[in-house]
């Protein structure tokens, strides 16, 4: 396999939850802040409604889902239009998350939470490209 240089982030959509506006917001302080050198998101929405380039991005390329639940709908989806994912993270499995969290922009104190999130996703996508280096073991 061909050493990538970017991972594709696909974070939940679900808004219903606190743990999936915590995971898209986490992905873009990933993509911004973290790693803006080595992540793009990909677009849920887009992906399930058919966009290509999203769906060829996920084939090709290792890609890390981040979901806020255990239904892991963008795992899911990513699986099934597109093959296996490199990784993913399941926030309210990651995470013990205050009841108090909230549902619309983390700010003060929630938004540490998605920091915290942010640099776990970081480290996976950090193992997931030092695993596509060439001279590496399979897993």
């Amino acid at each position: 396999m061909e050493q990538s240089s970017k991972v594709g982030l696909l974070s939940c959509s679900g808004e219903c939850r606190a743990s999936g506006t915590l995971a898209r917001v986490a992905t873009r302080l990933v993509r911004d802040e973290y790693r803006p050198d080595r992540a793009i998101t990909l677009c849920l929405p887009l992906f399930l409604a058919g966009g290509e380039e999203e769906r060829a991005f996920a084939r090709e390329q290792p890609t890390l889902t981040i979901d806020g639940c255990a239904k892991q709908c963008a795992r899911i989806a990513t699986e099934r239009l597109s093959g296996p994912v490199a990784g993913s993270l399941v926030v309210e499995a990651e995470m013990d998350l205050p009841q108090s969290l909230s549902r619309r922009e983390p700010s003060g104190d929630d938004l540490q939470w998605a920091r915290r999130l942010a640099e776990r996703i970081a480290a996976t996508l950090d193992g997931v490209l030092r695993n596509s280096a060439p001279g590496q073991a399979e897993g």
